[in-house]
């Protein structure tokens, strides 16, 4: 399953691009990550940092970040404030754990005697 993620701030950047160097159209996305299955859905605590410039159309990597990107970058990522990691579960899970009560139940009441066919 690929992970799915959430936007959590976004920022523009005045840093020069390492590609085609221009002062303008750097644009930094802060995403946290989430789980979706079929039982529950969970928040967490799995940040991604994307950095890309609208200019010339290319996402930046870390490795061709200049110190200077790395010094606003750090800085932006203590000013976010990421959502507490939780899990809720999904009405089917509740649903199925109520259909396990009632089996569990009649299986009790018909060994014991209390119900009879």
């Amino acid at each position: 399953m690929t992970p799915k993620y959430f936007t959590l701030k976004e920022v523009s950047l005045s840093n020069h691009c390492p590609e085609c160097y221009s002062k303008e159209g750097l644009k930094l996305t802060f995403k946290q990550g989430f789980a979706e299955h079929f039982f529950y859905k969970s928040i967490t605590d799995d940040i991604s940092t994307d950095l890309y410039c609208n200019t010339c159309d290319t996402p930046i990597f870390s490795g061709m970040w200049t110190r200077e990107i790395e010094q606003v970058v750090a800085y932006h990522r203590r000013a976010i404030s990421p959502k507490p990691t939780n899990t809720k579960v999904t009405s089917m899970a509740w649903l199925f754990i109520g259909i396990i009560i009632v089996v569990v139940l009649a299986i009790v009441l018909f060994a014991t005697g209390i119900v009879a066919i």
